[in-house]
C-alpha cells in the first residue's frame, strides 16, 4: 500500500487543536456532572430523607439517562449536524444543572439527574465523533484523547468545586448564600461550563464529512483547507475520497449496523466489546473504593480523602502520557500493554484482599506488607487504565467505523459502555458481600478478556484515513505509516 498523502497524514494546526478542544468541553461536563453529586450526598440525605434505595435511584437514573442519550446522539448528529448536536447537549446540561440545584424532593431530583445523564450520553458520542472527523490522521489519536483528558479534568474540577463551596459556606448544608445552601450551589456551578459549551458549539465549523454527505462539497473543502492548513487541491482530493465512500450520501439508521443475516456487523461487535470491557474491568469500583482502601492501611478519613484527590491528579497526569504515546505507539499496542498492566494489578489486589481481616465496622483491614502491596496494585491499575483503555477506546470508537455508519455505530457502542457500567455498579455490592477478593478476581478476568479481544480482533488505525475503515475486523497490527 502506498504511503498516505500529506493531506491525509496532516500536521497539528492551532485551529484544528482549538476546535478539538471546544468539542472536548462536552467531556469536561461529562466528568463534572457525574462527579458533582459526591459533595452533596449527605445534604441530600438530610434534606430529602433519602435512604440507600433513594440514593441508589439517583445514581441509577443518571446511568439510564446516559445510556439513552448516547444511543440517540449519533442518530441526531447524522440529521442536524455535529455542532448543533453539541448545542443540544449544552442546553440539556444547562437546564439540568439549574433543575438539580432547585430540586425539592427525590422524584424531582431523579428527573433532573436523568436529564443530566442524557446530556452525558450525548457528550460521550459527539466529542469523539467530531474530533475524529476534523483531525488529520497523523495527530488524530492525540486530539481525540482530549475527550478523556476533559473527562478526568471535569471529575477533578467537580471535587475541587464541591470542597471550595463547602469550605466557603462552612459545610454542604451549614448556611446559605443568596437564599441557597451550599449543596444547591454545587449543582448550579455546572451552569458555567454548560454555558461555555453551548456558546462554543455555535462557533465551531461543521464536520467536513457531514457536509459531503449532505452534498455541500464546496463548504467541506473550505473547512478542511482552513482547519488543516492544506491546499485547495489537497482539500479537493480528500472530499472526493469522502464522496466516493459507499453510503456516504445518506444518513445511517440503526438497521445499517446489521449484515444480510440480520446480525451485527463484525466491526460493531468489536466496538461494543471494547466499550463494554472498558467499564467491566472495574475502574469505577477502584475509584469508589479508593478512600476505604487508604483507610484500610492506616490513614485517617481526612488524609484518605486528600490521597484520593491525589489519585485523581495522577489520573490526569497518566492521561497526558497517553496523549503523548497514542500516535507513536498506536492504539493496539497501547491497549495490549494496558490490558497486561490491568490484569497483573487486579490479580495483586485480589490476592491482597484475600489476606484481609474484617474489622468490627465491617470494613476490611490489611496489615503488614500486603497492605502496601494492595495499595500499590490499586494505583498501578488506575495508571494502566488511564494511559491506555481510558482514552484509547474512545479514540478507536471515533475512527474505527466506516463513514456510512460511524455516528450510529458509535452511539450503539457508547450505550453498551453505559449499560456495562450499570451492570458493574449494581453487581459490585453483592460481589463485595460475597467476596471482596473474588470481585477483583472477576475484574481481572475482564482485563484478560480485554487483551484477547484486542489481540485477535482489533486492527490498528494509527495514521489511516477514515475512508479506509472497513466493516470486517481483520486484525492488522501496523498502520500504513508505521
Amino acid at each position: 500500500m502506498p504511503p498516505p498523502r500529506p493531506s491525509e497524514n496532516g500536521r497539528l494546526t492551532g485551529r484544528v487543536a482549538t476546535m478539538s478542544g471546544a468539542a472536548a468541553i462536552g467531556g469536561f461536563l461529562f466528568g463534572f456532572d457525574t462527579a458533582v453529586i459526591n459533595g452533596a450526598v449527605n445534604a441530600l440525605e438530610n434534606n430529602f430523607g433519602l435512604d440507600s434505595v433513594g440514593l441508589g435511584t439517583i445514581v441509577a437514573v443518571t446511568l439510564l439517562g446516559a445510556a439513552l442519550g448516547s444511543f440517540s446522539a449519533g442518530w441526531l448528529a447524522d440529521r442536524i449536524g455535529r455542532p448543533r448536536t453539541m448545542a443540544v447537549a449544552g442546553a440539556v446540561f444547562l437546564v439540568a444543572a439549574i433543575g438539580c440545584g432547585l430540586a425539592q424532593g427525590l422524584w424531582d431530583l431523579a428527573f433532573w439527574r436523568l436529564l443530566t445523564g442524557y446530556g452525558v450520553g450525548f457528550a460521550t458520542v459527539i466529542g469523539p465523533l467530531y474530533i475524529a472527523e476534523i483531525a488529520p490522521a497523523g495527530v488524530r489519536g492525540r486530539l481525540a484523547s482530549l475527550q478523556q483528558m476533559a473527562i478526568v479534568l471535569g471529575i477533578f474540577a467537580a471535587l475541587l468545586s464541591d470542597s471550595s463551596i463547602a469550605l466557603a459556606l462552612g459545610g454542604a448544608d451549614a448556611r446559605t448564600f443568596l437564599g441557597f445552601p451550599a449543596w444547591r450551589w454545587m449543582f448550579i456551578a455546572g451552569v458555567v461550563p454548560a454555558l461555555l459549551y453551548l456558546t462554543t458549539a455555535l462557533a465551531v465549523p461543521e464536520s467536513p464529512r457531514f457536509l459531503v454527505a449532505r452534498g455541500r462539497v464546496a463548504e467541506a473543502r473550505d473547512v478542511l483547507r482552513k482547519l488543516q492548513a492544506i491546499t485547495a487541491e489537497e482539500a479537493a482530493t480528500l472530499t472526493d475520497r469522502m464522496a466516493a465512500t459507499p453510503g456516504s450520501d445518506r444518513s445511517a439508521r440503526f438497521h445499517d449496523l446489521l449484515d444480510r443475516r440480520r446480525v451485527l456487523l463484525p466491526v460493531v461487535w468489536v466496538g461494543a466489546g471494547l466499550a463494554s470491557l472498558q467499564a467491566l474491568v472495574g475502574v469505577d469500583v477502584i475509584f469508589y473504593y479508593s478512600t476505604s482502601l487508604w483507610q484500610s492501611v492506616g490513614f485517617d478519613e481526612s488524609s484518605s480523602f486528600t490521597l484520593s484527590l491525589v489519585s485523581a491528579l495522577v489520573n490526569v497526569l497518566a492521561t497526558v502520557v497517553a496523549m503523548l504515546l497514542i500516535d507513536r505507539a498506536g492504539r493496539r499496542r497501547l491497549l495490549l500493554a494496558g490490558s497486561t498492566g490491568m490484569f497483573a494489578s487486579l490479580v495483586t489486589v485480589a490476592v491482597g484482599f484475600s489476606t484481609a481481616t474484617i474489622a468490627a465496622d465491617g470494613e476490611p483491614t490489611l496489615s503488614g506488607a500486603w497492605g502496601v502491596v494492595t495499595l500499590v496494585g490499586a494505583n498501578v491499575f488506575v495508571v494502566a487504565f488511564a494511559v491506555s483503555w481510558g482514552p484509547a477506546v474512545w479514540v478507536l470508537l471515533g475512527e474505527m467505523f466506516p463513514n456510512r455508519i460511524r455516528g450510529v455505530a458509535l452511539s450503539a457502542c457508547a450505550a453498551a459502555n453505559w449499560l456495562a457500567g450499570v451492570l458493574l455498579n449494581f453487581s459490585f455490592p453483592s460481589l463485595r458481600d460475597l467476596s471482596l477478593a473474588g470481585s477483583y478476581a472477576v475484574y481481572a478476568c475482564m482485563a484478560l478478556l480485554s487483551w484477547l479481544l484486542v489481540f485477535f480482533f482489533v486492527s490498528e488505525t494509527k495514521g489511516r484515513s477514515l475512508e479506509d475503515m472497513r466493516e470486517d475486523t481483520a486484525p492488522t497490527t501496523d498502520s500504513p505509516t508505521s
